[in-house]
């Protein structure tokens, strides 16, 4: 029972922050580390877990997401070419991330298994909180406004940012909302964008671990991973709905303050 309260807890906590610029990863590590979640298949835990999440984005969207997939092929010349478009922008973002994700794969899974992953993790925390305190304070003009004004430039640009995130506590959300904003998008948009690139990237990550690690997979552990993964999705649901109503409003300065605690704080579990 306790093995399934830790699960329900870290599905929790993987939902909660996959979709802000905190660290989905570094959060889950960090704490799988501190309930001692340890069992076989902890690693695929871990990527189903993101899987859920990344299905509350599909969820949300499916308006958005159907409405493109039939106008790809739509008679409609406006509604064709602007999902011609938007899915365009979503491929040039994505491929960065598999160019570099497939060349540094071995090297990136050797940071995370490192005995200096939760001080890697504390001060990427830490530096991200900081990027994120001068972007909001440079006070960049606002060109975009709307996802369909995304030009393939800004995307390629937002997709190098997203590369960042292969560093552990880094966040891919982070990242691209960074990416975003530099290259003059608002925050709903770049936030919006950040939900989207999030389908193709942790959707690929997903398959090719999965292929990876399927040996690590125990049959035992299926209910483990299917509470992680139910918690994962519904928490990440609420999170994506008030995540795009704050960011209308607010800026991104309250999650600096976050991440530099939770890196002061991430640092001194590492030490002592």
């Amino acid at each position: 029972m306790i093995m399934y309260i830790k699960a329900f807890l870290l599905g929790i906590i993987e939902g909660l922050t996959e979709f802000i610029p905190v660290s989905s990863t570094g959060h889950l590590l960090v704490f799988s580390d501190l309930f001692n979640f340890n069992t076989p298949s902890k690693d695929v835990f871990i990527i189903v877990i993101q899987l859920g999440a990344i299905l509350a984005v599909c969820y949300e969207y499916r308006k958005k997401l159907i409405s493109v997939l039939l106008n790809l092929f739509s008679d409609n010349s406006e509604k064709n070419k602007t999902s011609w478009r938007f899915a365009s922008n979503l491929l040039i973002a994505f491929m960065p991330s598999v160019i570099i994700g497939l060349s540094l794969y071995k090297y990136i899974k050797n940071i995370f298994c490192s005995d200096y992953m939760l001080l890697v993790i504390g001060c990427s925390l830490i530096i991200g909180g900081l990027l994120f305190m001068l972007v909001e304070r440079k006070k960049i003009p606002i060109q975009t406004t709307n996802i369909d004004q995304l030009t393939f430039k800004k995307s390629l640009n937002i997709g190098l940012f997203q590369t960042l995130a292969m560093i552990p506590g880094v966040s891919r959300s982070g990242a691209t909302i960074i990416g975003g904003l530099l290259n003059k998008l608002d925050r709903k948009t770049a936030t919006e964008f950040s939900f989207f690139l999030a389908i193709p990237t942790m959707f690929a990550a997903t398959v090719y671990d999965m292929y990876k690690m399927w040996s690590s997979l125990e049959a035992n552990d299926l209910l483990l991973i299917l509470t992680g993964f139910i918690t994962s999705y519904f928490s990440a649901l609420l999170v994506i709905r008030l995540a795009v109503t704050y960011v209308k409003k607010h800026s991104f300065e309250i999650f600096s303050y976050y991440r530099i605690i939770a890196g002061m704080l991430c640092i001194i579990y590492f030490l002592i």
